[in-house]
């Protein structure tokens, strides 16, 4: 978390706009060096939360754009106050696509460096790998991510499960047709990235209403975009409800994750902005975890399987996106599963 002094100091550059350091450190109430003044700046501009105009005695500093989406949030203090109580963007941000996320990094260079670590040993791992042995790991970790997925969606299949129904095709007693056919739809999608691993290249609405399709297939869900306004439990967001402007989205969205040129932070954004604009009737999610381990496979990097994120903790991190437009929850998931699956599988 953020601590005091930091606070203060983002909170005099945003009743000022621009600021200097001297300026800053006048105003503080706290009683800290100069050089602290300092070093906490270039951390926050590190962080992507500040930026800085002018050299020298002239140079000013202000709030990032990508401020609102990155600066961190304390989760539980945040869910204290009940679904009424709290403080909202309660309407589709049109901006957000196009221009904020168009105008920052989502990844600090210091997250940056610790994922890129990380890809090198997942690298070197699967190097000493024979190909039957990668394949092994592969379908691995595609049940656990058949399994979690489909859990954070509500099904009741325990691990052990959904192995025997994915191997060999064994249903568990006492559970629905449908818990069968979502955990059955995700292996047949996962397979499917993995034998065209080219295919979401470039993305495109259609690649990703194709995936869609193959995760609701038979579960009375409609394909393609949604044509009628959808709700959300546990929030007052309300995602867009005409198709149109739905498409728009989308179409805003793959142009983004086209121009990036990061592989995580085109993985993180699908993440979270095929759940935000909830294109569909149902099966968002799924979807957006698909689509995002999909890039991440493509260009050889390790695939997430979730297996370890608390269902509820997912849901809160996902929430607060839609809510605040803030990343900073569903990117600490991130790179705690990324890390879970380099020192799991392979």
């Amino acid at each position: 978390m953020i601590d005091k002094r930091i606070s203060e100091i983002i909170e005099i550059i945003k009743k000022n706009r621009e600021v200097s350091s001297s300026e800053i450190f006048g105003s503080l109430s706290t009683s800290i060096s100069y050089a602290t003044v300092k070093r906490i700046l270039s951390k926050l501009i590190g962080e992507n939360l500040l930026i800085k105009r002018g050299q020298g005695k002239s140079t000013k500093y202000l709030i990032s754009p990508g401020y609102e989406i990155l600066y961190p949030i304390d989760i539980e203090k945040y869910y204290e106050k009940e679904i009424d109580e709290r403080d909202i963007r309660e309407s589709f941000n049109l901006q957000l696509i196009p221009k904020t996320l168009k105008e920052c990094s989502v990844f600090t260079t210091n997250e940056l460096e610790q994922l890129g670590l990380l890809q090198k040993k997942f690298e070197k791992n699967i190097a000493q790998l024979s190909e039957t042995e990668y394949k092994k790991e592969l379908e691995r970790l595609a049940i656990d991510l058949s399994w979690k997925s489909s859990q954070i969606e509500g099904n009741t299949y325990s691990l052990l499960e959904t192995e025997r129904l994915l191997k060999e095709k064994e249903t568990a007693s006492g559970k629905t047709k449908e818990e069968a056919i979502m955990l059955l739809n995700h292996k047949e999608a996962i397979d499917f990235i993995i034998e065209y691993p080219d295919y979401l290249i470039p993305l495109s609405v259609p690649k990703i209403e194709d995936i869609h399709s193959l995760l609701i297939k038979e579960l009375g869900v409609d394909k393609n975009i949604r044509k009628r306004r959808v709700g959300i439990s546990g929030t007052n967001y309300r995602p867009l409800d005409n198709e149109f402007q739905i498409s728009e989205a989308l179409s805003d969205m793959c142009e983004l994750v086209n121009s990036k040129e990061n592989i995580f932070e085109k993985a993180l954004l699908l993440l979270v902005l095929i759940s935000y604009i909830q294109p569909f009737a149902d099966g968002n999610k799924r979807t957006a975890r698909i689509v995002s381990n999909a890039i991440l496979m493509n260009h050889k990097y390790c695939p997430l399987s979730f297996r370890t994120v608390d269902s509820v903790e997912y849901k809160k991190a996902m929430l607060l996106f839609y809510e605040q437009n803030n990343i900073s929850s569903m990117k600490a998931i991130f790179i705690d599963q990324f890390k879970f699956a380099v020192n799991t599988y392979f």
